[in-house]
């Protein structure tokens, strides 16, 4: 859906001096943006997001982030990262330095979810929690299940979950079959449950300041 709102020219790009800002996403986070561009008006927004399976292989989000400002940078007046540092180890931070554009503060989606300065103050004491997000919710077996092997083979769940205690569902929207569906992924991965509802955390606050 980028550049379905912008103002465009002759050859088809968005018109720069408009005010109109790309926002470069994780598709993890489109259903979120888009609820706070449509409950916000940010209409001078656009939206095009990077495949959410770049979730499960952090070294392709750099490159591809740094394709996508050079293909539409031109076209706009801003563009915005939205993306944490989400195991880049750094790269991510210093591609944004190089190329001018800002990303999201943060190590992760989760940190930001929760609110950076509080995910840091607890992050000592929740050291064996597992986070899991609506998207993640959502996409549980897609995303852990799979990639783990754990809908073959359930007997190495010990194996990648022996050292968590806790799965913290931060939800994003009061949603209760979300919730139930979160509880069961708790049980699935052998864990106690906790639901914390964290609404947009930090990343409402980020895109506002826009």
């Amino acid at each position: 859906m980028a550049l379905s709102d912008a103002t465009l020219t002759e050859d088809g790009l968005a018109a720069t001096g408009t005010g109109r800002i790309l926002l470069i996403a994780c598709g993890a986070l489109a259903r979120e943006i888009l609820d706070l561009k449509a409950m916000n008006g940010w209409d001078h927004m656009d939206l095009t997001c990077l495949p959410a399976k770049y979730h499960l292989y952090p070294d392709k989000i750099t490159q591809a982030v740094r394709g996508t400002v050079a293909k539409h940078r031109d076209a706009y007046d801003t563009v915005f990262v939205v993306y944490a540092d989400c195991g880049t180890g750094g790269l991510l931070q210093a591609a944004c330095d190089e190329m001018g554009v800002e990303m999201v503060a943060g190590p992760h989606c989760y940190s930001f979810f929760e609110g950076n300065e509080r995910f840091v103050a607890q992050s000592e004491s929740e050291i064996t929690t597992f986070y899991l997000t609506d998207f993640l919710v959502r996409q549980f077996d897609a995303f852990i299940m799979k990639p783990m092997g754990l809908d073959r083979h359930p007997e190495l769940r010990d194996m990648y979950f022996g050292n968590y205690e806790k799965l913290v569902y931060q939800a994003q929207t009061d949603d209760p079959a979300l919730t139930e569906k979160a509880r069961a992924a708790a049980t699935t991965l052998g864990l106690t449950f906790e639901r914390r509802f964290t609404g947009y955390g930090d990343l409402q606050g980020t895109l506002g300041a826009l």
